[in-house]
């Protein structure tokens, strides 16, 4: 799997607060739940260009969930969560390109990787 994260050593950390930051989200819960069972987006080619942080790993699982082949990249370095980066990665099989406070070249290297796939869908807020 193609990624560039900070490190994958904080992924277990990353994966203990994005299971914290998903208790506050029942809805989100309840669309996985459904996304699991229904695979509404099976097939679907997906990248989103995002803060890189425990609740977008939420939307990002369950984007997952309902068969999405999902991207992610940052749309602010300085708020990307180098954990909850490492653990999409490690425990979800999420491609991800972020790291925290990244240059400008690789800012712009991990959007075209997103793009790379040709995405059906894209989501981002205002990269």
């Amino acid at each position: 799997m193609d990624y560039d994260v900070k490190d994958l050593g904080l992924a277990e950390k990353g994966k203990l607060r994005i299971e914290w930051a998903y208790q506050s989200m029942p809805v989100l819960q309840s669309i996985e739940e459904r996304f699991g069972r229904e695979k509404p987006l099976a097939g679907v080619r997906l990248s989103a260009c995002l803060h890189v942080t425990t609740e977008t790993a939420a939307l990002v699982k369950a984007l997952k969930a309902g068969g999405a082949e999902v991207r992610l990249c940052a749309s602010n370095p300085l708020s990307t969560q180098d954990d909850v980066a490492a653990s999409l990665v490690q425990h979800d099989q999420v491609p991800v390109f972020a790291i925290k406070g990244e240059a400008k070249e690789t800012y712009y290297r991990h959007i075209y990787a997103c793009l790379e796939k040709r995405p059906q869908v894209t989501i981002a807020d205002g990269a």
